[in-house]
């Protein structure tokens, strides 16, 4: 009951509050930090939440990560150490169910699945990563990129849908 008030607490009073980096931003960059938190199912230390990240409950991150500016993460989203993300960051857990025809989409529910983010992986603007998607440690993703399987460790990726262009211990 405690985290689901906390969460509350968040999305309606604290989600939107300036950033650290304004001069007017006072105590809100902390809050969020702290609401964030001691709602999630577990966190690490010296998390950074940016304004307008909403990020479930049902979610883990690691150590010393940062939840991007207006980021939307859904519920069994599981992001490790050391994660950077821009803004506009979306990454899914849940996908609508369509193998029936005789019956609408919207009517026949979804289907729910882990999507894993590595420790020392850096997320770039307007990324899309699809319902259980993994992502290897020390991962780049391209700005505008959209994931939809798995990439592996030191992987450079870019493109929708995002391709390995390269290999950072390479």
């Amino acid at each position: 009951m405690r985290k689901k008030f906390l969460f509350l607490i968040y999305i309606l009073l604290f989600k939107d509050t300036p950033e650290d980096y304004r001069p007017y931003s006072l105590f809100f960059p902390k809050i969020r930090q702290w609401l964030v938190k001691n709602y999630l199912k577990k966190c690490g230390i010296e998390l950074r939440v940016k304004k307008g990240a909403e990020i479930s409950p049902n979610s883990i991150v690691g150590d010393f990560s940062e939840l991007g500016t207006n980021s939307v993460i859904q519920a069994n989203v599981t992001i490790g150490n050391h994660v950077i993300m821009g803004p506009d960051i979306k990454i899914y857990s849940r996908n609508h169910k369509f193998e029936r025809l005789d019956t609408p989409i919207q009517k026949q529910g979804k289907n729910y699945y882990e999507t894993k983010i590595g420790d020392d992986v850096w997320i770039g603007a307007n990324v899309i990563i699809t319902a259980g998607s993994e992502i290897g440690d020390h991962v780049i993703i391209a700005a505008g990129s959209v994931v939809t399987k798995h990439i592996p460790a030191y992987a450079i990726v870019g493109g929708v849908p995002a391709k390995i262009i390269k290999y950072r211990n390479e």
